[in-house]
């Protein structure tokens, strides 16, 4: 967008349609402006950032004035300065028509001469001729004319420390000395010793000069220093230290920068320096540790009742007169108690529920006591008393219908079930059996009908295994399948072998997990659907085997004594 310094005043058509070309762009139904560049004006960049000053104004829509400019060429870089102190090489052996008159050098006249100015020149002498000096001619750009440290070297500075060191030896042996030589540290005692130990002059030495005694003054005026005070020779000024050099300051005690907020205007720290120390172990636990711990809430909580008394209209001061704000902050204080007593009892006395505010002891509720008891190695209490088992808030140890046992206290590892202890039940809140009933569980077990089908197995015939008998059980199993004997008609024959086999099958289903019903009833329905699978006799009696396993033996118990 060319700005309105290079284009001039706009018309008032030209200045509607600018407006509307912007709320295009900005709409996004125009194309935005580009530089000279090439690139992108972003339309919703405000108008002070994206017009140019007079002075970089080129017309044309451009947001270089808003780049930062390319410092590439080398005479614009800070370490670019002269050489001071090279010569051009060896002097000249006599003086040269336009020289220097005072040096004797091609490259300054005599009013440009560095050197101390002689007696007699260099023009009339033609001794200690001085060689020419390089003239450079360095192209510095803007930073680097206008930096006040350019050219300047750093190893200078290591002159001022030897100075200052050179001076601070000289002092502390005077000091050394001036402790030696007297004991006292009055001032006028020190000067008068100093002043004695001086040669004698001309004149009267109690009577020396203002500036013998300034300079005496400026030596031994450390050595009359009070504690927590600095006495300025210069200023002539006494000024009190705000802390005793020997205490750390705060932000000194933890180094790292994430342990506390530090105030350096008012030194003050409010949180204390070290997380992990304990206040009343630490030096210094910072400031709020102070301010509220002592006598400190006191005089907040009487401080905050004047405030709010006197802005109710009551004429108390706490600076003013203490004892009267002390008095009835107390009075206060007092009736307080009181209206909360009456308020809680009204209330209880109105609604009720008395009964729920008394609480039991903290060792009751809580199971923690602060009784100290001590344990032999092989767990045996020695000193004290043994600390009650603490218990859960729902009910244990409740025994119903006649179980010496809890629900859960015994798992019957063939079938995979919990039940009780004292009859071997899986059927929770069932009747207890004792006794009677864990020899009936034991009796109807998968372990007995395993067994006892392995039995058989064993003492079959193996004449059983030939190709006659097995037609025939194929034609028995053609004829239970499809003739009206399954619903109860007529005996049914029983393959021990085919028995044994299913029942081997079904244990391991019970193994693995699967669901009686669910599998049963895939399997069944599957073989229905599809009819490539007939569930056979054995397999229907040993899923009826399974399926007494898993049910109460108890069911129809009935107890003769009753």
């Amino acid at each position: 967008m060319a700005s309105s310094s290079a284009v001039g005043k706009l018309s008032r058509e030209e200045f509607r349609r600018q407006k509307d070309l912007d709320a295009a762009r900005k709409a996004g139904t125009a194309p935005a402006a580009l530089d000279e560049e090439g690139r992108p004006i972003n339309p919703h960049i405000p108008q002070y950032i994206s017009q140019a000053p007079w002075y970089l104004d080129t017309g044309a829509p451009s947001l270089n004035h808003q780049r930062r400019p390319d410092y590439d060429d080398s005479s614009n870089k800070l370490d670019n300065w002269y050489d001071r102190g090279v010569k051009a090489g060896p002097a000249a052996k006599k003086y040269r028509k336009g020289a220097c008159e005072n040096c004797g050098a091609m490259t300054h006249k005599k009013q440009d001469c560095l050197e101390r100015p002689r007696k007699k020149g260099a023009k009339f002498t033609n001794k200690n001729i001085q060689a020419d000096e390089i003239i450079q001619d360095v192209a510095t750009g803007y930073d680097a004319k206008r930096d006040r440290w350019n050219g300047y070297d750093a190893a200078e500075h290591k002159q001022i420390y030897e100075e200052y060191e050179a001076v601070e030896a000289a002092r502390q042996k005077l000091r050394e000395d001036e402790i030696d030589n007297q004991t006292t540290t009055d001032l006028a005692a020190v000067r008068k010793v100093a002043k004695a130990g001086k040669t004698e002059k001309e004149g009267d030495p109690d009577f020396g000069s203002s500036e013998d005694e300034d300079a005496d003054e400026d030596k031994y005026a450390d050595a009359a220093d009070a504690v927590g005070q600095k006495m300025d020779t210069k200023t002539r000024i006494t000024v009190r230290n705000l802390r005793i050099r020997e205490d750390t300051a705060k932000y000194l005690i933890n180094l790292d920068p994430e342990s506390a907020y530090y105030d350096p205007k008012t030194r003050s720290m409010r949180d204390a320096p070290l997380k992990n120390v304990p206040p009343e172990e630490a030096t210094f636990a910072g400031d709020n540790f102070f301010r509220y711990s002592g006598e400190a809430p006191e005089v907040q909580k009487l401080q905050l009742f004047a405030w709010n008394a006197a802005a109710r209209g009551n004429d108390v001061h706490l600076n003013a007169n203490p004892t009267q704000g002390e008095l009835l902050h107390g009075e206060f204080r007092q009736k307080k108690e009181e209206l909360k007593d009456t308020t809680k009892s009204s209330i209880l006395a109105k609604y009720g529920g008395a009964e729920y505010l008394e609480s039991g002891p903290k060792e009751l509720r809580q199971g923690q006591t602060e009784e100290y008891v001590e344990y032999s190695r092989t767990g045996q209490v020695i000193k004290g008393r043994e600390r009650a088992k603490a218990r859960s808030k729902y009910p244990e140890d409740v025994y119903v219908n006649n179980h010496t046992e809890v629900w859960g206290s015994w798992y019957d590892t063939s079938t995979g079930t919990w039940g009780y202890a004292c009859c071997h039940s899986i059927i929770h809140i069932s009747y207890c059996s004792g006794q009677a009933g864990i020899e009936a569980a034991q009796a109807s077990s998968a372990q007995n009908l395993l067994a006892s089908a392995a039995a058989s197995v064993i003492t079959a015939e193996k004449v059983a295994q030939s190709d006659a008998k097995e037609a025939a059980s194929a034609s028995e199993k053609v004829e239970q399948n499809y003739s009206k004997k399954r619903v109860g008609e007529g005996d049914v024959k029983l393959d021990k072998e085919r028995l044994a086999q299913a029942i081997n099958e079904e244990k391991k289903r019970k193994m693995r997990g699967e669901d009686d019903d669910d599998r049963s009833g895939k399997k069944r329905k599957g073989a229905l659907e599809s009819g490539s699978h007939d569930v056979t006799e054995e397999e229907l009696e040993a899923y009826r085997m399974s399926r007494r396993m898993t049910e109460d033996p108890m069911a129809n118990y009935v107890d003769s004594e009753y």
